[in-house]
């Protein structure tokens, strides 16, 4: 099921956005495959912390972050991949792993990943395992607005 945060956020916009139901799955990568979503129009959420604070990497799914060059790309200090119990509070009704793409709702920055803004719609984990939202890139950048930074590799 969709966070209620996110759908109501979502609807409060008038954004149009399609649910899709799958199997139980936690790899990007097999979420992409299973519901014949190009891996590259599907949304992954990378917790990172940014000099000690949290924040959201947002990439196609077969991508990966270069901690480096996100680091070089923002001019930050250390950047390191978040542990989960780091952030499983901050979404509690979100499933470890399915965070929406959606820091705003969180207060927390968004990074979205070059490679990702290349794609008309996208698709990203609603907050469970068994469900992603596909909706229009330009409505998530609208609604997101986040910083784009060049920090992918496939």
């Amino acid at each position: 099921m969709i966070v209620k945060k996110l759908k109501e956020f979502l609807d409060k916009h008038g954004i149009e956005y399609f649910t899709i139901s799958h199997s139980k799955a936690y790899s990007a990568q097999k979420i992409a495959a299973a519901c014949h979503i190009p891996g590259k129009e599907l949304a992954k959420t990378v917790m990172i912390k940014i000099d000690g604070e949290m924040a959201m990497a947002i990439l196609p799914a077969s991508y990966r972050v270069d901690f480096e060059l996100l680091r070089g790309a923002i001019g930050a200090g250390k950047i390191k991949l978040a542990k989960e119990q780091e952030f499983q509070d901050i979404f509690p009704n979100c499933e470890i792993g399915a965070m929406p793409p959606f820091g705003n709702l969180w207060n927390l920055p968004v990074y979205v990943a070059e490679s990702l803004t290349e794609n008309e719609e996208i698709a990203f984990n609603g907050g469970s395992h068994t469900e992603l939202i596909r909706m229009s890139l330009s409505d998530y950048m609208k609604l997101v607005n986040p910083d784009i930074v060049k920090y992918s590799l496939q």
